[in-house]
């Protein structure tokens, strides 16, 4: 999507939300749902429209996980890394993944096919470990369950 596009997403959707400082959260949730990233080109845009500094936007969209500064690949798994999770061997399978899907935790594979992310609680803490993979939950995760989700991903 060209910064143009980007940049009438945010007029259009300031015009009908607001232009308060509230309403950053919402307008970055609604940009990455649309883009599917926060371009770093739109932070003076962003700022523009809501009145704040380019270094609350960056901030806000540094400080928090789930908000990508550039596009995920078609598929995205992640790994949960909390306690729970660690005790029951994440460590082992994020290991495995990062192997089986070619790709190292935290980044996009260069053919754009899969995203490998950490994310720190799924709330399946009784059937760890766990991942979500394009947004669907995947517990007890084994040997074969990553094979698994390499054979989905590779289809």
């Amino acid at each position: 999507m060209q910064q143009e596009d980007a940049t009438r997403l945010i007029e259009d959707w300031t015009r009908t939300h607001g232009r308060t400082r509230d309403r950053l959260l919402p307008l970055l949730h609604m940009l990455q749902e649309e883009i599917g990233f926060i371009d770093d080109a739109a932070i003076p845009a962003i700022a523009t429209a809501l009145n704040l500094s380019r270094a609350d936007v960056h901030g806000v969209v540094t400080f928090y996980h789930d908000f990508r500064r550039t596009p995920a690949g078609r598929h995205v798994v992640k790994l949960c890394r909390a306690e729970s999770c660690q005790a029951r061997g994440a460590t082992a399978i994020e290991k495995a993944a990062t192997d089986r899907l070619g790709v190292p935790m935290g980044e996009t594979r260069p053919d754009g096919q899969v995203t490998l992310e950490p994310v720190y609680c799924l709330g399946l803490c009784a059937v760890g470990p766990n991942a979500l993979v394009d947004g669907r939950p995947v517990a007890r995760i084994d040997a074969a369950t990553l094979d698994r989700i390499a054979q989905e991903i590779a289809a």
